[in-house]
């Protein structure tokens, strides 16, 4: 899970960084789902939820600026 503290006082950078490793995540998570070789299926709520969080995160800082 990903601390929201850390991502708080991270650049944007960072977090766009963060934002596509997740995506990538979510895709290899997709595959081995529809091929049913996901044993753990709570990862696919647990990464959809890290997105938001980075997502939200972002357009936050984007909104100060």
């Amino acid at each position: 899970m990903i601390i929201k503290k850390n991502l708080k006082n991270s650049s944007l950078d960072k977090l766009y960084k963060e934002l596509n490793e997740l995506l990538l995540t979510r895709f290899n998570i997709r595959i081995q789902f529809y091929n049913n070789k996901l044993k753990q299926v709570h990862m696919i709520r647990e990464n959809r939820r890290n997105i938001a969080r980075i997502k939200t995160i972002i357009s936050m800082k984007k909104n100060i600026n």
